[in-house]
């Protein structure tokens, strides 16, 4: 991760370098003569995409049980196995708070000082998102006193995280107001890479983004119906993907998943390949989306093998199917996909299910659409071809949520039951668009459930445990450790014992 995250700073923003590998969180970045708000956001875009297009696409899909560590190798077993060891997060974390989130906290000064409501939006929106991620990994984190060096802070206490979901919430909403009360042109616009500053549809991530803390919170105390119900009465939730893509066809300037784990072992990539658990999803509903998310077998098969089971067989990564990522593929923070299945789930938990079928077969519809406008595949004289037609696409769907089809959504009136509906196909939208974020959605609603191994029933949606798993039963990790240099750095910090505990928000009964 470091190397890509190094070399993406230098495409995107010349010599302009938020994080070192043994930086501390709090430590300022060193900021050359010519930085201004519009680089330090781009800088801060940029290391958020590598750490989500990066290795959280990797764990995530280890998790979600899109991919599984091939035959013949074993670099990830240690993810495969829910085996991660303490430094698993070092680079992660380091990324995220003294690239990311420093770089945040100078827009934010500079755009105050500035009274730029619109990049103060965009920066204080990207600071929620980046922050939310970490509490949905990690649980308590560093944040009331995080990034405080300049006030004698350097050992930041661990603020709880449904402490900090709250604050989030507020700090949205109070830069909403601001702009609102007085909108002005972004002056990052020009090196804004999500939206290129269009601040209608920034305002459309704030509201998406406050659905999903608020879903995050539906099995709490915490949960707060009235907020999701002005919510949806407003209407206003992204429709355009808020996705980073600027890559390049060059070395060491693609996609971070493309350069980390496949563009160095070159296209027949060895170690990843399909898992049982959504390979047969889509097979046992003739879902095409199988072709689209992952690339066929050196002969032209899409193969898979069940999660953890690499080491049973002989043959290599090449007789399987693999992710179908190349270096332009873009890295998606939120995708209009996961905004419809939210809005979805939001209207059967708060208004009784009524227009969750409608935003249910808009969330499929977006997933053909996203997948065939972003995977691709090459023909014989190795240039790129769609695997559909923008009207393919849209005629599959409608065929497997018609009346009958596959995915058909059918309410209940049951609210967990129609909820499943919802993530299954959430579950089913999100391989290589968001991977953490199925895995983290599988943890807070239970579904795809995991079941023992021989009792799954692919065709609905089922995980099992890894055959490698070094946990008991059917239990899969729920958290992450944190980072050894961090603890180690941090007195406040206390190293957890388990994989296995729960975020805060995590309290449905299993």
């Amino acid at each position: 991760m470091k190397k890509t995250y190094k070399i993406l700073l230098v495409l995107f923003v010349g010599i302009f370098i938020g994080c070192d590998e043994n930086l501390d969180i709090n430590t300022d970045p060193n900021f050359p003569g010519e930085i201004n708000a519009g680089l330090a956001l781009s800088s801060a875009q940029g290391a958020l995409a590598v750490v989500v297009g990066g290795e959280l696409t990797n764990l995530g899909g280890f998790y979600a049980q899109y991919h599984t560590q091939s035959p013949s190798a074993s670099q990830y077993e240690i993810i495969d196995s829910y085996n991660l060891n303490i430094t698993y997060a070092n680079d992660l974390w380091t990324t995220l708070y003294a690239g990311c989130l420093n770089d945040l906290k100078y827009v934010t000064a500079e755009s105050t000082a500035n009274e730029d409501t619109a990049s103060l939006l965009i920066a204080e929106l990207t600071r929620a998102y980046t922050y939310q991620l970490l509490v949905d990994l990690f649980d308590a984190v560093p944040y009331t006193e995080a990034l405080r060096m300049d006030e004698g802070i350097i050992t930041p206490a661990a603020t709880p995280g449904q402490e900090i979901y709250a604050d989030l919430l507020t700090k949205i909403d109070a830069a909403l107001a601001a702009y609102e009360a007085n909108p002005t042109e972004a002056e990052v616009a020009s090196q804004d890479i999500v939206y290129g500053g269009d601040m209608d549809n920034w305002v459309k991530f704030a509201n998406t983004l406050k659905l999903k803390i608020y879903l995050r919170m539906a099995y709490t105390p915490a949960a707060n119906a009235a907020a999701v119900t002005a919510l949806l009465a407003e209407d206003n939730f992204l429709t355009e993907d808020a996705m980073f893509d600027n890559f390049a066809e060059t070395a060491d300037k693609g996609n971070p998943f493309y350069e980390n784990v496949i563009s160095q072992n070159g296209l027949g990539d060895v170690n990843h390949v399909a898992s049982n658990t959504l390979h047969d999803f889509y097979v046992e509903n003739n879902d095409p989306r199988l072709t689209a998310v992952y690339r066929p077998s050196i002969t032209g098969t899409y193969n898979s093998i069940a999660q953890g089971t690499g080491n049973s067989f002989n043959n290599t990564a090449s007789a399987y199917a693999k992710p179908n990522i190349y270096y332009d593929t873009p890295v998606f923070f939120m995708s209009a996909v996961e905004s419809y299945f939210m809005q979805a789930e939001a209207r059967v938990r708060y208004a009784g299910g009524a227009g969750a079928k409608e935003a249910y077969d808009a969330g499929v519809a977006a997933s053909f659409e996203t997948d065939q406008r972003i995977f691709f595949f090459f023909d014989e004289d190795d240039d790129p071809y769609e695997i559909w037609t923008p009207q393919e696409a849209a005629t599959i769907a409608q065929g497997l949520i018609a009346p009958g089809g596959a995915y058909e959504y059918v309410p209940t009136g049951v609210i967990e039951s129609d909820v499943r509906q919802i993530i299954v196909q959430k579950w089913a939208s999100l391989p290589y668009i968001n991977n953490i974020e199925a895995w983290i959605e599988s943890t807070r609603t239970k579904f795809p459930e995991v079941v023992e191994d021989g009792t799954q029933d692919y065709s609905i949606g089922n995980r099992i445990p890894s055959a490698i798993s070094v946990l008991s039963g059917t239990q899969v990790p729920s958290i992450l450790f944190y980072p050894q240099d961090e603890v180690n750095r941090n007195p406040n910090i206390t190293q957890r014992e388990s994989l296995t505990q729960n975020v805060w928000w995590d309290q449905k009964p299993e």
